[in-house]
C-alpha cells in the first residue's frame, strides 16, 4: 500500500502542478492574449493533466485507496500546489485564510483515513 499510495501522491501533485496553471496560468501569461487562445491554451494543457491524473487515479484505486481518500488527497495537493502558485508565480499576498484552510483539510484528512492505513 505505501507504494501505491507513493505514485498516487506523486502523480498527483504533478498532474495538479498542470492543472492549477492550466486553470490560473493564463490570467498572468496570456492576460492580453483572445480569450479563444487562452481557453485553447488551457486545454491543451489541462489534457495533458488528464494524462496523468487518470493513471494515479487508477493506481490508487486498484490498489486498495477509497474514492473518497483520494478525493480528499486531491483537495490537499491543490491546496498545497495553489498556494505557493498564487504567492510566487501570481503575486499574490500571503493570506493566513490559506493556513485555516489547510488545518480543516487535515481534519478531513484524518476522516477519509482513520483505520485505514
Amino acid at each position: 500500500m505505501n507504494l501505491v499510495l507513493l505514485k498516487t501522491v506523486g502523480l498527483l501533485v504533478l498532474s495538479n502542478c498542470f492543472m492549477t496553471y492550466a486553470w490560473y496560468g493564463h490570467l498572468k501569461s496570456l492576460k492580453t492574449a483572445p480569450l479563444l487562445i487562452a481557453v485553447l491554451a488551457s486545454w491543451g494543457i489541462a489534457l495533458f493533466e488528464y494524462l496523468i491524473m487518470v493513471p494515479a487515479n487508477r493506481i490508487g484505486y486498484t490498489g486498495g485507496l477509497e474514492l473518497g481518500q483520494l478525493k480528499i488527497m486531491q483537495e490537499v495537493i491543490t491546496l498545497c500546489v495553489f498556494v505557493p502558485f498564487a504567492l510566487i508565480f501570481m503575486g499574490e499576498k500571503w493570506r493566513w485564510d490559506y493556513l485555516w484552510a489547510f488545518i480543516c483539510l487535515v481534519g478531513a484528512v484524518y476522516f477519509v483515513f482513520r483505520g485505514k492505513l
